[in-house]
């Protein structure tokens, strides 16, 4: 969790990196692309542009959709960048500029920033860790694949590759689309704190949230190694929490489909710190 200074000017930190991000990995993509067809120039400088607009835009507009944008464009920067980098000497700062711009787009504080852009002012979001069976294989090819799926088409057709650019636009932009609304669920699963009591959203793993009223929760803090509370994790890595409650509640959750008692509840934030600080001055568990 970073210091309270940092938090305060993180927002900043992250807008100014990308607004600078031009003037960084620019020269790079314009060097690597000199020997292209004039078309394919045009429409790659476009698509950077566009990217580079659509960044900033969700690094100005805190929101989960910035989140997921964010997220998607930070790795296709650095992807491009180190690809540029091939045999280039001076793309050593586009290559630097661009993996600490994915470091700000991953941290925890982004998503934090993100989540809570629409939130009511009573309340507060913090972000659950990704499930662990996706994080080394299917996230990273789904996100390869929606870029590709954006890519592919308009650069091939620049090309005048007509039938494998007419492909990749027909294929790759649905299946892109269908991909990014996927990753996107990543971008929508909280602990919320409300008047009320704590909410736990999760449409991944979820079939509807979960309500737990201030009065129900006796505790709440690191999870037991030996607890049987009912597992919302989803095997993500990282401090587990634990709300242990004063009655059974209907939990139903997507792989059973069917409604389990729970008397407590394990979930994993991304910042456990935060949200028990956010607890203790709420008074809740």
């Amino acid at each position: 969790m970073l210091p309270s200074t940092l938090r305060r000017a993180f927002p900043w930190i992250l807008r100014a990196w990308w607004a600078a991000l031009p003037f960084a990995a620019g020269p790079a993509f314009a060097y690597a692309l000199r020997d292209a067809q004039r078309s394919v120039q045009t429409v790659a400088s476009v698509g950077l542009w566009v990217g580079w607009a659509v960044g900033l835009t969700a690094a100005v507009v805190p929101h989960p959709v910035s989140l997921t944008a964010l997220r998607v464009l930070a790795p296709a920067a650095a992807a491009g960048a180190i690809a540029a980098a091939v045999g280039q000497d001076s793309s050593v700062l586009a290559v630097a500029w661009t993996a600490v711009a994915v470091a700000l787009a991953m941290a925890p504080d982004t998503g934090l920033l993100c989540a809570n852009g629409p939130a009511y002012p009573n309340e507060r979001r913090f972000p659950l860790r990704a499930p662990g069976a996706l994080l080394f294989g299917p996230l990273e090819l789904a996100w390869a694949l929606a870029v590709a799926g954006v890519v592919s088409g308009p650069v091939l057709l620049a090309a005048r590759e007509w039938l494998w650019g007419a492909l990749g636009t027909v294929i790759g932009l649905p299946l892109a689309a269908l991909l990014l609304r996927s990753l996107h669920q990543l971008s929508k699963r909280w602990a919320v704190f409300v008047p009320a009591g704590l909410v736990v959203v999760d449409p991944i793993g979820l079939v509807d949230s979960v309500m737990l009223r201030r009065q129900q929760i006796r505790a709440l803090g690191p999870a037991r190694v030996d607890s049987t509370a009912v597992d919302l994790t989803q095997g993500a890595p990282g401090l587990a929490l634990e709300a242990v409650l004063s009655d059974s509640i209907d939990v139903v959750l997507v792989r059973q489909g069917r409604p389990a008692k729970a008397t407590a509840l394990l979930f994993t934030p991304t910042l456990p710190g935060a949200l028990l600080d956010e607890a203790a001055s709420r008074r809740v568990g």
